[in-house]
């Protein structure tokens, strides 16, 4: 509730409230507690809160919970215990609803939520694919030869034909981007397979989110509260956080700065924070620091929702100046290390041990401690958290349909797109390349055709040629033993008269006919 243009989140046992104010709200915050303590409801009324303020607020939801702030809250006998105990009847407190969008990574119970391949870069999808750093590496040298290349990475699909037009052509790639095995490219192939099986396909395409739509407010001023659908996209982790923080990311890179604000611009809660921080390269975790001290200048305000303080590193940790700490229990040594770990971090109050407080507390109790006017965390002190006005727990099917489709943004990312991107482009390329090649087959086989024909011509050409020439060589042959056998008879006539008179005429003709046309074969040959 909004009271004295301040945040009134809870009371203290003496009645004192509790307040947080608006111009601190973007130092961020932490709201921590097991499961059961009241950290959903903490959370509900922090986001009511900023929406009566004009903020809009982005949140996830984890159990299905907090869909319910669609619709008013139901009076009952616990509330009005409650109403009373806090006085809120003489504070304006009225049950209603508040401006809900609801969106879903998956589609199914909200607007889809879409995201690019390229929008998404290499370090976060990395962390997606549970890519070790060689790998890493590899996929963002692929990024790299699609940028340069004009290839734009839009879907999965696109991923896979990049990974396999480098794979295919990695000599080539080579020498301007180093050396890329086919090992390590076919387990980034093995590992985008994987993510489609598992649904994460569906959040890589077109229309794409614009984050400066949840910079919306509804009527009556209220600030849109952006509920992301988490039931399902939860149970992967990784997924779920390197999603959010993706968002995180994109928030920082698209907003400027604006310094110090009267109240934030946007509240961005991230629910089971500890998922963010398991098993996270310490890449990552340097840049999830970075983001987190530097977007406060750009009037973001991000509240980490987990079950222990130690969830969060210390860098982080740091940054965090709002904390509202429900209910630890220390069964185990490890549980009471964190519960003091959990003390430590409040500024001590004379009153009370901390410590001994956060194991006794009750649901919808917390010890909390919210920046001061001079930006100083305040004493903690024990405090009762107020309720929400908004319903507390799920929404039917039939109500969670009509608000998803009455949302402005439904048209603008209900239908999904292909545009031509990489896959298209690689498979145009790979079309052309193939028929060009077909057709210098071609041109090959029709020139070696042509080529054969020419030999085949020349061949019988030559053959012709000679043809021709044993006919002449024959006709000459012919003509020549004609008229050698003539003048060899007539030489033969004359030498055999002087010596044989006509019988030796007769055979020296017949003789010299024969000696002459002898020795002209010879000579021909």
């Amino acid at each position: 509730m909004i009271r004295d243009g301040k945040i009134w989140v809870a009371n203290t046992e003496n009645g004192e409230p509790v307040y947080l104010l608006p111009k601190m709200a973007n130092r961020h915050g932490l709201v921590a507690g097991a499961t059961g303590t009241g950290k959903t409801i903490t959370l509900k009324v922090l986001a009511e809160s900023f929406s009566d303020m004009g903020v809009p607020v982005f949140l996830a939801d984890v159990k299905g919970d907090i869909a319910g702030m669609i619709n008013a809250g139901v009076d009952s006998a616990d509330m009005q215990e409650r109403i009373a105990r806090f006085g809120l009847s003489d504070q304006g407190f009225s049950y209603h609803n508040y401006p809900v969008t609801l969106w879903d990574v998956y589609g199914k119970n909200g607007i889809q939520v879409r995201t690019t391949i390229t929008e998404m870069g290499p370090l976060l999808l990395s962390r997606i694919l549970g890519l070790n750093e060689l790998q890493s590496d590899i996929l963002t040298i692929v990024f790299k030869i699609a940028d340069d290349n004009n290839l734009a990475l839009i879907d999965t699909k696109d991923l896979k034909a990049m990974l396999n037009h480098v794979s295919e052509n990695s000599k080539e790639f080579e020498a301007d981007y180093g050396k890329m095995s086919p090992q390590s490219i076919g387990a980034i192939q093995r590992a985008v397979v994987a993510l489609e099986i598992a649904g994460g396909d569906k959040f890589f395409g077109e229309p794409a989110i614009n984050i400066r739509d949840w910079f919306t407010v509804a009527e009556q001023g209220r600030g849109m509260i952006h509920i992301l659908d988490s039931q399902s996209l939860v149970n992967n982790g990784i997924l779920y956080s390197t999603f959010l923080l993706w968002m995180l990311s994109e928030l920082f890179e698209i907003m400027p700065e604006v310094g110090d604000l009267e109240k934030p611009k946007l509240v961005f809660f991230f629910d089971e924070a500890h998922l963010l921080f398991k098993d996270t390269p310490k890449p990552l975790l340097d840049k999830i620091e970075q983001v987190v001290k530097l977007i406060r200048s750009k009037g973001i305000g991000v509240y980490f929702v987990t079950q222990n303080p130690r969830d969060i590193p210390d860098g982080v940790l740091a940054q965090l100046g709002n904390k509202v700490q429900h209910a630890l229990h220390a069964y185990t040594p490890s549980d009471q290390k964190a519960v003091k770990a959990a003390a430590d971090s409040f500024r001590e109050n004379p009153a009370f041990k901390t410590a001994d407080v956060i194991e006794a507390l009750g649901t919808g109790e917390a010890v909390a401690s919210f920046l001061q006017e001079d930006g100083t965390p305040a004493v903690v002190d024990k405090v009762f958290v107020l309720p929400p006005q908004s319903q507390m727990g799920g929404i039917s099917e039939g109500e969670r349909d009509a608000a998803i489709k009455q949302s402005m943004l439904y048209s603008k990312y209900a239908t999904a797109f292909d545009p031509e991107s990489a896959y298209e482009l690689l498979e145009r390329m790979g079309i052309e390349q193939a028929e060009a090649e077909a057709a210098a087959k071609e041109e090959a086989a029709a020139q070696k055709a042509a080529e054969k024909e020419a030999a085949a011509a020349e061949k019988a050409a030559a053959r012709e040629a000679e043809k021709e020439a044993n006919r002449k060589k024959r006709a000459a042959k012919s003509v020549g033993t004609t008229v050698a056998g003539t003048v060899g008879r007539e030489v033969g006539k004359k030498i055999g008269k002087q010596f044989g008179g006509k019988f030796g005429q007769t055979l020296g003709g017949n003789t010299g006919a024969q000696l002459f046309r002898g020795l002209l074969n010879t000579l021909i040959k």
